[in-house]
């Protein structure tokens, strides 16, 4: 059969195809310049390339945070900073525990740096956690717990515990200092009740019924299951022990480690608001709505975290869950708090809502130079503006949650520690240490699920398959 194709282009494809007649591709007899390389005329794709196909070659992402972690000197930068920051305690601060926290934790610091940036790549950040680990919270907690010195709430918790085995109420009906004063709820009490069942009399006594212990270790145990929840699924399971060391470093860090070691009132509530939104995201409203009603059962701070994981749940999973998770976490909370506040609305007003915003006679210590603070330090007008402007910063935040109810536990946390940050830093008392929670809020959700994005990721797409090639005309 003799062809009557015009040499040098294709077959015409005709009007039905809509498609032009497009320049065959000449071999070309040339010697390739380079070895290895192929001859002009002949590219190594397979296929031509197809719509939306990004034909640039893949880049790194250089700015990516678990890339950065992995640098060593990322890591030694880290650690010289945590060792500046716990240097800077001794010389500044007025508190001997905090002083001695200092101490032990900046060398420990140092040398975890110094472990990261000598030894192999394979175990140099698991030797410098470990060692941060060690010096900057076992060390100090130990040496603290041992001789019974801990901060005024630690005391405060161990003796609304007290309070409750005798007579039945947790807060004190005439508070006359400072420590005095009980800003807790009630369920906050039930980490005081080791110390009133082991007592102090041995060494391990003093140490297991200390109540910065379970303060840690119930934030140990809602991070690690909270890393459970939100971990993504894989076909062939995952590494159990892939949140130790996240988990140990940000222990270790200045930001938890210090507060850990002399009070680590606020862990509890970090470690429960993270595993609440965990448990919003994977739709267990059961858990979701106690977890939820511990947490505001501990804090009053902790109540906006309810309606942030109840808006979680209708969104992804409707109304029903949602409503299910709200009343469990409502019910619970308010079964806990309500006879406290039958039998001392004066006190429980008084102490847990008055004394926190520096409403009382007694002044609250925290005192940190934080921008509400500093208003309030102008008197009773700037007491009140300093109110004002946190209850308006408050208002948009609900505006922006009803206006963009999250999609994801990520989504959630970013907009509960918007809310808590700003109402820690416009309130006319707060402390540093208080920005733990926002911190931690933002940074262990995107750890856990490993994406840096709000976003739930969409399932990917199933391939269509290749048309068959069109056979040759005889």
């Amino acid at each position: 059969m003799v062809s009557t194709r015009t040499p040098g282009f294709s077959r015409p494809r005709g009007r039905f195809t809509g498609r032009a007649r497009t320049p065959a591709q000449t071999v070309s007899a040339e010697v390739p310049s380079r070895p290895g390389r192929p001859p002009r005329g002949f590219t190594s794709r397979p296929f031509p390339r197809q719509r939306g196909e990004n034909t640039f070659p893949p880049t790194t992402d250089r700015w990516n945070p678990a890339r950065l972690a992995s640098l060593r000197r990322v890591q030694l930068l880290g650690c010289l900073i945590a060792a500046g920051w716990a240097a800077a305690f001794p010389l500044v601060s007025d508190l001997p525990n905090q002083r001695l926290w200092g101490l032990v934790a900046a060398p420990s610091y140092a040398l975890a740096g110094l472990l990261c940036l000598t030894l192999p790549r394979r175990f140099a950040a698991r030797a410098g956690a470990a060692v941060a680990l060690l010096g900057a919270v076992l060390a100090p907690l130990g040496m603290l717990a041992l001789t019974g010195r801990h901060q005024s709430e630690v005391m405060v918790v161990e003796r609304s515990a007290h309070l409750l085995l005798t007579t039945g109420d947790v807060y004190l009906p005439h508070p006359v200092v400072v420590t005095d004063y009980n800003p807790y709820l009630p369920a906050m009490a039930l980490f005081g009740l080791p110390r009133q069942v082991l007592g102090d009399s041995t060494a391990f006594a003093r140490v297991a019924g200390d109540a910065r212990i379970w303060f840690a270790l119930t934030f140990v145990a809602c991070l690690l299951a909270a890393w459970r929840l939100l971990r993504p699924s894989r076909p062939g399971g995952g590494d159990r022990r892939a949140p130790l060391l996240p988990l140990a470093v940000l222990t270790a860090s200045p930001l938890i480690a210090l507060a850990l070691v002399v009070g680590g009132v606020d862990l509890p509530l970090i470690g429960v608001c993270c595993l609440a939104m965990a448990l919003a995201e994977r739709g267990r409203t059961v858990g979701a709505g106690l977890v939820l009603a511990l947490a505001c059962s501990l804090k009053w701070t902790a109540w906006p975290a309810l309606p942030v994981a109840v808006l979680l749940v209708w969104r992804l999973y409707g109304r029903r869950p949602a409503a299910r998770t709200a009343l469990i976490g409502v019910g619970v909370s308010a079964a806990v708090v309500l006879p406290s506040a039958l039998t001392q609305a004066a006190a429980l007003r008084e102490q847990v809502v008055r004394f926190p915003l520096g409403m009382t006679a007694i002044r609250t210590p925290a005192g940190s130079p934080l921008p509400g603070k500093v208003l309030a330090g102008f008197g009773p007008t700037g007491h009140s503006v300093s109110l004002a402007l946190m209850t308006v910063a408050l208002i948009g935040v609900a505006i922006w949650l009803l206006a963009r109810p999250p999609v994801s536990a990520i989504a959630a946390a970013d907009l509960l520690a918007a809310g808590l940050a700003i109402a820690f830093m416009l309130a006319p008392a707060g402390r540093f240490g208080y920005l733990a929670l926002p911190a931690v809020l933002m940074i262990w959700p995107r750890l856990a699920a490993r994406r840096w994005s709000s976003r739930r990721p969409k399932p990917p797409r199933p391939v269509p398959d290749a048309p068959e090639p069109a056979l040759p005309r005889s």
